[in-house]
């Protein structure tokens, strides 16, 4: 299911933002896992998994080297057990087995934006929520657009599932890696969820 990791064309972009880092850094390990909506960089440091990202994402280039910025890392290929453990977990959500991930996360972000994350993860398999919703789970209703615009800053496809969240008025809202995709995982989830499901779509 891994393939080698090719730097999905990014490589010039990434040896300069490498060469502006400090000569300490630390190191996120990187790899390439096949998916049945098709390839998804992932890539962890010791702590957890810090991305995982369809390789289609709109602006995936930036969000690399804001990551790397970010941690104070550089991305190269190589082995990491937080990966072994995602692909392992990823196959089994594939084959509409697993439902919630356990693989250890490195999600680094504000209070406010570690509030919104954590709302994301707690919407149940096979259901959806709005904006609003959120908003409303948080105490602040007019934070919608600040949440919204948080959601488009999840760098953990999936497992953070941003693709849940959709419009009040059960429209598909955008997906950085493409609202076809947000369809299926959503269609996905509904299908192989054991309870019905109580959604907006």
């Amino acid at each position: 299911m891994r393939n080698t990791f090719r730097n999905f064309g990014f490589d010039v972009d990434l040896m300069k933002t490498q060469q502006e880092l400090p000569i300490e850094t630390s190191i996120i390990t990187t790899t390439e896992i096949s998916t049945p909506l098709g390839p998804m960089l992932a890539g962890a440091t010791a702590e957890g998994i810090c991305i995982l990202e369809f390789i289609n994402r709109i602006r995936l280039e930036k969000e690399i080297l804001d990551l790397q910025k970010l941690l104070n890392a550089v991305m190269q290929p190589g082995q990491n057990p937080h990966l072994d453990q995602l692909e392992n977990e990823l196959a089994e959500y594939f084959e509409g087995k697993r439902k919630v991930f356990s693989v250890p996360l490195h999600a680094p972000g504000n209070e406010f934006a570690q509030t919104v994350w954590k709302i994301l993860q707690e919407i149940p398999y096979g259901q959806t929520c709005s904006y609003k919703q959120q908003a409303d789970k948080m105490n602040n209703p007019k934070a919608i657009r600040a949440i919204a615009s948080t959601n488009g800053r999840n760098r953990l496809a999936i497992i953070i599932p941003c693709h849940r969240v959709i419009g009040s008025d059960g429209s598909m809202t955008g997906y950085a890696a493409g609202v076809e995709k947000k369809k299926w995982l959503l269609k996905f989830e509904r299908d192989n969820s054991e309870k019905p499901a109580n959604t907006l779509f």
